[in-house]
Formats: C-alpha cells, sequence, structure tokens
C-alpha cells in the first residue's frame, strides 16, 4: 500500500480520542531479557521519541547524568537525558520523571534555541502530561524548524486529534506516513480509521506496521498488542488472544499484553488465570489501567475488600500523577463513573476535561456523567454528539442504551444494549453484565 493519503475517505470533520499510541519498554520484571548492544545515539533518540526503549534506559540515564555532573554534556546529552526521564516515567509509572525530563530538555534549548529533536522532546512530554494545546505549540515549533522531519507530525496530530481539529489532525498523519512510514505513522493511520468505524481498515494499517517493526522485540509486541485490541473490540476474543500471546513471544513478560490476555481469559470463564495475569502486570508497572483490571476481576469474582484497595491505589496514583503536572480529568471521571464512586466530583471533572479535549471520547464521559448524576435529558445531546463519527464502540452504545432508559424509553435502550453486545459481547467486566441482564 502506497504510504500516503493513507486516511482516503477520513477527510470530514470528524473527533478523536486520546491514546498513548505506543507504550513504553513494559517488561514484566520476573522476565529474562537478554541484553542488547546499544544503538547510535541518533538512533537511540528517534526510539525514545517513538515510545520504544534503545536499551537499558536506567544504565543510559545514570550515564548522562554524570556527564551532567561532570560538565560534560552538550546539547544533544542533555535531549537524551530528557527523552531517557520520559523512557522512564514509561518504564515504571514514576511521573516524578517528567519534571526532570522537563529541566534537562529546557537545558538543552538554553544551549541550542532551534534544536528540532529537543524542541520535540517538550512536545511529546506536553502529550504525555495531556497539555495538548502546549504539544500543539511546540510541535508546530519543531516543524518549523525541521519541516521534512516526520516525527513533528505526529506529535501535532495527536495534539490536534484531542483539541477537535481533525481534518488538520489527519493531513498531519498522512503527511507523517509520507515522510517516513513506520510504526508510528502505521499506528496514527490506524487509529483515525477505528475511530471513523472503519475496523477492517484500521486493522490493515496496524498489519503494515508489521515491516518496519519487524526483527525488533518490542515494536513487534507493540504493533501484535493493538492489533489484539482491534479484533478485541469487535468481539474476536480468541483471535485477539492468539495476538496477545505472540506479542509474548516475540517480547517475553511484555505487560501490556499480560493485561489484554487477562482480559481474554475472563471472557473464556478462567477467573483464576485471569486474576494472576493481571497481578503479573500490576506487579511488573503499576498503571492505572492494569490496576482498574485487576480490581474489576476480583470484585467480579466476589474479592471486593482486595478489589476495594486496587481501586484505592488508583486514586492514590492519579494524586501523584496531578502533583508532576499531568492532567487526569478525564480518566479520573470515567473511572468513578463506572465504579459508580464520586459522581458529583466526576461530574465536575467531565466537564472541566470537555473544555480541554474536545474528543469524541470526552462528548461520551460527559454524557456518562451527567446520566449517573440523574441529568438525562442533557445527557442525551452528548451521547449524540459522542456517536456522530460512527465509531464502532460497545462501551458508548452501552451508555447511550444507559441514558434512554433514564428516559423511559426501554425499547431504545433495549437496541443500544443489544447494539453493544453484538459488538463485544465482553466490552467491560462491570457493565455487559449490566446490559444482559436489561436483555432478559
Amino acid at each position: 500500500m502506497r504510504p500516503g493519503r493513507l486516511l482516503v475517505g477520513a477527510t470530514a470533520a470528524v473527533s478523536a480520542a486520546a491514546v498513548a499510541l505506543l507504550g513504553g519498554a513494559l517488561v514484566d520484571g520476573g522476565s529474562e531479557r537478554a541484553a542488547a548492544p546499544a544503538p547510535p545515539p541518533a538512533v537511540a533518540a528517534e526510539l525514545a521519541l517513538s515510545g520504544f526503549a534503545p536499551g537499558d534506559t536506567a544504565a543510559e540515564v545514570r550515564r548522562l547524568e554524570e556527564r551532567v555532573a561532570g560538565g560534560a554534556a552538550d546539547a544533544f546529552d542533555l535531549t537524551l537525558l530528557g527523552l531517557g526521564y520520559q523512557q522512564r516515567a514509561r518504564e515504571t509509572a514514576d511521573a516524578s520523571f517528567y519534571p526532570l525530563s522537563e529541566r534537562a530538555l529546557r537545558q538543552a534549548l538554553a544551549i541550542a534555541p532551534r534544536d528540532p529533536l529537543a524542541t520535540n522532546g517538550l512536545a511529546a512530554l506536553a502529550l504525555s502530561r495531556h497539555r495538548f494545546r502546549e504539544a500543539l505549540r511546540l510541535g508546530r515549533q519543531a516543524q518549523r524548524l525541521a519541516p521534512f522531519s516526520a516525527r513533528s507530525y505526529g506529535v501535532v496530530g495527536d495534539a490536534l486529534v484531542e483539541l477537535g481539529r481533525y481534518d488538520e489532525a489527519f493531513r498531519a498523519f498522512d503527511r507523517m506516513a509520507t515522510l517516513k512510514p513506520s510504526v508510528a505513522a502505521y499506528a496514527r493511520v490506524s487509529y483515525a480509521r477505528e475511530l471513523l468505524g472503519d475496523t477492517a481498515g484500521a486493522l490493515a494499517a496496524m498489519r503494515l506496521a508489521l515491516g518496519p517493526a519487524q526483527g525488533l522485540a518490542e515494536p513487534t509486541a507493540w504493533v501484535r498488542v493493538h492489533l489484539g485490541k482491534l479484533l478485541w473490540n469487535t468481539g474476536r476474543a480468541e483471535a485477539a488472544g492468539r495476538e496477545y500471546r505472540l506479542a509474548l513471544q516475540a517480547f517475553p513478560g511484555y505487560v501490556y499484553a499480560l493485561d489484554a490476555l487477562a482480559r481474554v481469559e475472563a471472557a473464556r470463564g478462567d477467573r483464576g488465570r485471569a486474576i494472576a495475569l493481571a497481578q503479573r502486570a500490576v506487579e511488573a508497572v503499576p498503571l492505572p489501567e492494569f490496576l482498574g483490571t485487576l480490581g474489576d476481576l476480583l470484585w467480579t469474582s466476589g474479592r471486593r475488600e482486595e478489589a476495594r484497595r486496587q481501586y484505592e491505589t488508583v486514586q492514590a496514583i492519579e494524586r501523584v500523577l496531578n502533583a508532576n503536572g499531568v492532567r487526569t480529568d478525564l480518566e479520573s471521571a470515567l473511572f468513578d463513573l463506572d465504579h459508580g464512586r464520586r459522581l458529583g466530583r466526576a461530574l465536575a471533572a467531565a466537564r472541566a476535561a470537555r473544555v480541554e479535549r474536545r474528543s469524541v471520547q470526552a462528548d461520551d464521559t460527559l454524557a456518562w456523567a451527567l446520566a449517573r448524576n440523574g441529568r438525562c435529558e442533557e445527557a442525551l445531546g452528548w451521547s449524540t454528539r459522542a456517536l456522530r463519527l460512527g465509531t464502532r464502540d460497545a462501551s458508548m452504545f452501552f451508555h447511550r442504551g444507559s441514558i434512554e432508559r433514564c428516559l423511559g424509553r426501554p425499547a431504545e435502550a433495549r437496541a443500544w444494549f443489544r447494539r453493544a453486545l453484538g459488538l463485544n459481547p465482553h466490552f467491560s467486566l462491570l457493565q455487559a453484565p449490566i446490559a444482559r441482564e436489561a436483555l432478559r
């Protein structure tokens, strides 16, 4: 397939969702991983900007810190250090690396104010902190400094997606793929197609990403996991499980694969295996999404106190993220709404998030928050807006069904619940059973 114009048919004004397009070197701490030789510095920088570890990140960060402390570091060393801190944040879920990254990158720019790599590093940091206007400004600046570099088009496109400027975002992704077909470029094309309800096209683009990932363990695992998630989201649980297992073959202990496979095992009815996999992911890297999976598995298995501890840990991590400059209004609101916690606070957070993030997910979260607070007429308008792209998302369908039921329209509610379960009968450990019960 020709790399340019991969978003054919995606030129209408549309809305998109926040995703971490590329994960980090998240490997189960109990697994053995062969040491790989360190790549050249330029390659290491490119990998780090893509979200992949160029080697032993902790060792590289220590080496660069020593150069800085010894006064031998130049702008490129400081940029690599800033990117290394971002990678450590991904690897450890420790948000305290973000301020360290910002300091190193700003020091690099103090030495070399027109350096596009350091500028892109700051833009990537702003994306990680969900500061999308700042990310767009810095990404545009990096584009002006290096107009034929693909990397800045991805950052700009990601920010535009969150700001609701979708025509521009998709043009940026097309330009990125034209300049340099890569895992990162194909992933963005895949995500855009998924938002538009084109699952077949999204799968095709993600399969193209296997080409540039070939021979690289972590990128291959990342692509396999996202292929699996596309399959999972359309109800193909067994096919998704095969992709997750291929990811673990490519990169043993890859925690995103462990977490995703836990959901497949739960769908197959093996709760013990599902909980064991989810616990491995949480023990390796305590990301909120992993803690949420484990908590939901425990909750639906009758282990309520253990589940509550996982949920409380999620909230503690959110406080740490906020203290280190990460905006979590949308994620916090959705977690609380799904778990029936702090509903008034969740509505306020969803409203605040919608001011900054004009995505279909932000619209849907606000709709869900309004419905959970009994404001269902208002919720209906936001749900309609959230579904305007043709996105095929079972959770969105469930939320709409809940709104219709709240409005006293049982036939419409049943139709939406049926649509959610028809797309993915296992879309949520907590909500799929509610939808099934409503159809009895």
